[in-house]
């Protein structure tokens, strides 16, 4: 990973300001990059709005010599997850099957919302198919390689895969993506980012192809929590004021001992043990405690779970006159939901209720819970295909630390918690449903301790 590709939107502004570089300067590096046979932009983007960004890129250096600012986002590159619509594109969510599918009408909420921000769009990310897993391997476009260890060929981690590889080699400064069981997270996790999955409703998710309708959310992944506030921020709706950071002195955040440490690597171990330390010596107070509603959430899924479920639903036609259009992978994923029973999936609704209301209660004396976001680093594409055996268990593993909380529908970041040229690890921080300004604070007092530990 080369983190001097990766810039921060204050950071451009601030270079902006200064004269120090042009909003056509930096398209134009990002598009150079992309293009580089050598690179991953082939395999990281499905479509290239070139011609756009240059244009919108030379409109926002007009502005500046005319003494316009323009908005919040002017001149910030953004890169958009293929399953976002966008005026005048075909949204094909990774897949080869939607691609004779009609031009959207109209920019979905949240793209609207960072377009009249100024952001300079450069185009469409490869994801997993239909965002069905968290390994970001796809069949149809080829798979962006992470960053860390490339000669190794590991996988970025979904189903955001090349959105988080277009931060980390500089072809956007942010990305946009979707968290349905982890898929801003996990890729922020193993590329070195910072995600960030808002509570559910925060921001609309008309416009962006579903998954589950259950579990389905927005968010940004970027080089900084700074970055990923200001995108959640304008994205609902909302003025992209940054809050002053949370005091950590005094505070107590809960580790579940509940599954999530299980499994660990070494890497994720020692750089989780080094962030506790970290926040240890910033004043927070560690405390570990069961979260049995975990365990709970995991064995209520046992017999239908929302994702499964509501995925073939979403499918099933599809699946019944193109099954071998899809990933075999993502189909076989798709076909679990074939015999889940109705019934079943309406009792699992109402456990989802219950489990929410005793998890409030379980944690309600902690400011947040923190977790490994993934109990292992970056998997090779190799090991992942050896065996189907294997890339079902791998996947479920990548999945594992992230998806209750989908169904909990908690805010969460996941936050880089490893030394520079080690493996990337990410800390998850999960807060209370609909405590996203709260949680956005606390995130940035705990990056700042992370950097410092």
């Amino acid at each position: 990973m080369n983190p001097n590709m990766m810039t921060t939107i204050e950071s451009l502004q601030r270079q902006y300001v200064a004269g120090e570089t042009t909003a056509q300067q930096v398209v134009a590096m990002a598009l150079e990059r992309i293009s580089d046979p050598a690179g991953e932009g082939a395999r990281a983007f499905v479509r290239v709005n070139a011609a756009a960004a240059k244009r919108e890129a030379r409109a926002f250096d007009e502005q500046r010599v005319a003494g316009k600012s323009g908005g919040p986002l002017a001149g910030v590159t953004i890169s958009i997850k293929d399953l976002f619509d966008v005026a005048g594109e075909v949204t094909t969510a990774g897949s080869i099957i939607l691609r004779d599918s009609p031009p959207a009408q109209r920019d979905a909420p949240a793209i609207a919302r960072l377009r009249a921000a100024g952001a300079i769009f450069v185009g469409r990310t490869n994801m997993t198919e239909f965002a069905y897993g968290g390994h970001g391997i796809n069949a149809h476009y080829g798979t962006p390689l992470n960053p860390w260890d490339r000669s190794a060929k590991r996988v970025p981690g979904g189903s955001t895969s090349g959105g988080a590889v277009s931060v980390t080699d500089g072809m956007a400064v942010a990305t946009i993506g979707s968290d349905t069981g982890g898929s801003v997270r996990i890729p922020a996790a193993l590329c070195g980012l910072a995600g960030f999955k808002p509570t559910q409703a925060r921001i609309p998710l008309e416009g962006a192809f579903p998954l589950s309708h259950s579990r389905d959310s927005i968010g940004p992944l970027a080089a900084s929590a700074r970055c990923c506030i200001v995108l959640d921020r304008i994205m609902a709706g909302e003025a992209p004021v940054v809050p002053a950071p949370a005091s950590l002195s005094g505070i107590t955040l809960a580790v579940p001992t509940t599954f999530v440490l299980e499994g660990l690597d070494r890497d994720v171990e020692q750089s989780f043990a080094r962030a506790l330390s970290a926040l240890s010596r910033a004043g927070a107070r560690i405390r570990e405690i069961p979260f049995t509603e975990l365990q709970d959430e995991a064995d209520s899924a046992k017999t239908v779970n929302f994702s499964a479920y509501e995925a073939y639903a979403l499918h099933r036609e599809r699946l019944e006159t193109r099954y071998a259009d899809f990933d075999p992978m993502v189909a076989k994923r798709l076909m679990f939901g074939a015999n889940m029973k109705e019934k079943d999936y309406r009792e699992l609704v109402a456990t989802r209720v219950k489990l929410r209301a005793s998890a409030d209660r379980t944690t309600a004396d902690y400011a947040a819970l923190i977790m490994p976001t993934i109990a292992i680093v970056a998997p090779s594409i190799d090991e992942m295909r050896a065996s189907e055996e294997a890339f079902f268990r791998i996947n479920g593993v990548l999945l594992r630390n992230c998806a209750p909380f989908n169904v909990f529908d908690r805010p969460t970041w996941s936050l880089p918690c490893h030394r520079q040229g080690e493996a990337p690890v990410g800390l998850m921080v999960v807060g209370a449903t609909g405590d996203d300004h709260r949680l956005q604070a606390l995130g940035l007092s705990i990056e700042a301790a992370l950097a410092e530990g």
